[in-house]
């Protein structure tokens, strides 16, 4: 009984280890956000259609991406993956707490005559649904954006 019970511990503790420690491939997770379907696990914030549309806001594309960046990496857990605000386009992992599940959000800023604008690709890597965590995460995001 008690090495069954080895078996399942050591089962249980690999199971937690895996989403931490799996790769995370640049390659595979900085995409063009426009290329984001929105679905189960996934959300988009596009120029147009997906879920929502981001808001238009008075500055340059840098200045907006460069504040998002100060916003998501404020956030608990977050780190970028990826690119930078000379570059455009920024991915960032957010891992889950307890399991540190990845989620990954890439974010790129586009000039809309009016100022600019955010698209936003979240999605989760393992799983079917992320219980709405990337849409609650990514509105949270949004709404800082637009705090005075």
């Amino acid at each position: 009984m008690s090495s069954a019970l080895y078996i399942v511990i050591g089962c249980l503790a690999v199971l937690m280890l895996v989403p931490r420690l799996a790769p995370s491939d640049p390659a595979r997770w900085h995409v063009d956000p426009r290329t984001g379907r929105p679905g189960e696990g996934r959300f988009v914030v596009a120029l147009e259609g997906g879920d929502a549309s981001g808001p238009v806001l008075d500055m340059t594309a840098g200045d907006l991406l460069a504040r998002f960046d100060a916003i998501a990496m404020a956030t608990p857990r977050t780190d970028r993956l990826a690119g930078s605000v000379p570059e455009g386009r920024i991915t960032y992992i957010t891992r889950s707490r307890g399991f540190g599940f990845p989620d990954y959000t890439t974010v790129e800023a586009v000039d809309d005559g009016q100022g600019a604008r955010l698209i936003i690709f979240a999605r989760l890597r393992y799983g079917r649904s992320d219980l709405g965590v990337n849409r609650q995460r990514v509105s949270e995001w949004l709404e800082a954006l637009q705090a005075p």
